[in-house]
């Protein structure tokens, strides 16, 4: 018997964002602060962000906030030789970095 590697990834793909769009996303914890919205240069690569309490960090300062916890649901990793900060991947579009709204 042969396995459907496709429609296995498929069904789990397309379950995985049933179940995401069901979550509610959780408030933050310990004083953390949330991004609501970007500043993008002209290239349309983000510079800058706004805080839920108004303030406005450039990136080198969200970067050190997000990696000492003070910033909720985001994420940063290593890639193109350097740290980058990224929406927690949770399967809602809306709530991505790229997509919030610009100050």
């Amino acid at each position: 018997m042969q396995k459907d590697f496709e429609k296995i990834y498929n069904d789990y793909r397309n379950q995985s964002e049933q179940q995401s769009s069901l979550e509610v996303r959780q408030e933050p914890l310990n004083g953390q602060e949330e991004i609501i919205a970007v500043r993008k240069n002209d290239s349309g690569e983000i510079i800058a962000f706004k805080t839920n309490t108004g303030r406005e960090l450039d990136y080198i300062t969200a970067l050190e906030e997000a990696k000492s916890g003070k910033i909720a649901h985001i994420d940063v990793f290593h890639k193109y030789g350097r740290e980058i900060i990224r929406s927690e991947p949770d399967g809602i579009i809306e709530n991505n970095l790229s997509n919030l709204p610009i100050f």
